[in-house]
């Protein structure tokens, strides 16, 4: 049975295509890593581009700069399914916000879908349309009606109904129309810590759904840092990563990190879409 959000991967490797099968669960084949970088470069691009008029913040740039490597990097955008890898047809984010910074406040999930060929411009739009248009509607997003409707029923009833939904997801029958609005059907997971001055962590994966990617981005620290033969102290970001590692080796990822690296030195590389790069 196709699915609404991926295609089969076939004739892949024999080991490549038995570890799921192995690690049955998300969290089974959970992976941790630390990425540490000075910002030095970010903040320079951002008060440039706020000069120019664009209200650019840390959230624009790096999920900008995460979509670009999963256009580039296109195991990154894997997800496994009854032990079965699948290539999702697009680039989703997902992350939660809150109506205000108020502790009592509700906070809700919201979802980016993107190509892969926008630039930081087109991905900035996308963001702010999505979240302006999440804050406006408040527990009226269609996440929030789903969740509202499943939590208006008896307790057993939930978890009847609950239970069918992750059935019917490991058959490949889940409606489409669920699917489009689950938060946790998605490429990426970004936990935007920053904003609320927490250091980074590193987030549990999902069992539900097709997430296998959680990004954790912490608050701004001053750490010591080599240069040449010399410590100095810079201003840096640290990102807590949890990757499942069933969906692309670890070569694979640590060479992805070494291209954000290019884009956290060189931010304007994310102006031009991924077409227009030269060869």
């Amino acid at each position: 049975m196709k699915r609404s959000d991926g295609v089969l991967l076939k004739s892949l490797d024999p080991f490549v295509e038995i570890i799921p099968y192995i690690m049955e669960k998300r969290s089974d084949a959970q992976n941790f890593s630390k990425h540490v970088f000075c910002v030095d470069p970010i903040d320079a691009y951002i008060a440039e581009k706020r000069q120019q008029g664009h209200k650019f913040s840390y959230l624009h740039f790096f999920i900008a700069a995460y979509v670009r490597l999963i256009h580039e990097r296109p195991q990154l955008n894997r997800f496994i399914m009854n032990s079965r890898i699948y290539q999702r047809n697009n680039i989703c984010v997902s992350m939660a916000i809150k109506h205000s910074l108020r502790s009592d406040d509700d906070e809700t999930t919201v979802k980016f879908e993107f190509t892969g060929k926008e630039n930081i411009f087109e991905v900035a739009e996308i963001i702010d349309r999505v979240i302006a248009e999440a804050k406006a509607e408040k527990d009226n997003s269609d996440t929030d009606k789903l969740t509202s409707l499943l939590m208006s029923m008896p307790g057993i009833v939930k978890k009847i109904l609950v239970k069918i939904i992750k059935g019917l997801d490991q058959i490949n029958l889940l409606p489409a129309s669920i699917i489009k609005v689950s938060p946790f059907h998605t490429t990426l997971f970004f936990t935007y810590l920053k904003s609320i001055n927490t250091n980074y962590i590193y987030h549990h994966l999902y069992d539900f759904g097709t997430t296998g990617l959680f990004v954790a981005l912490g608050k701004t620290v001053r750490l010591p840092m080599v240069e040449g033969d010399q410590v100095v102290v810079k201003k840096c970001c640290q990102i807590g990563y949890t990757m499942d590692e069933r969906i692309c080796d670890g070569l694979y990822f640590s060479k992805t990190l070494r291209l954000l690296e290019r884009y956290i030195e060189n931010p304007h590389l994310l102006e031009k879409r991924p077409e227009e790069k030269a060869k």
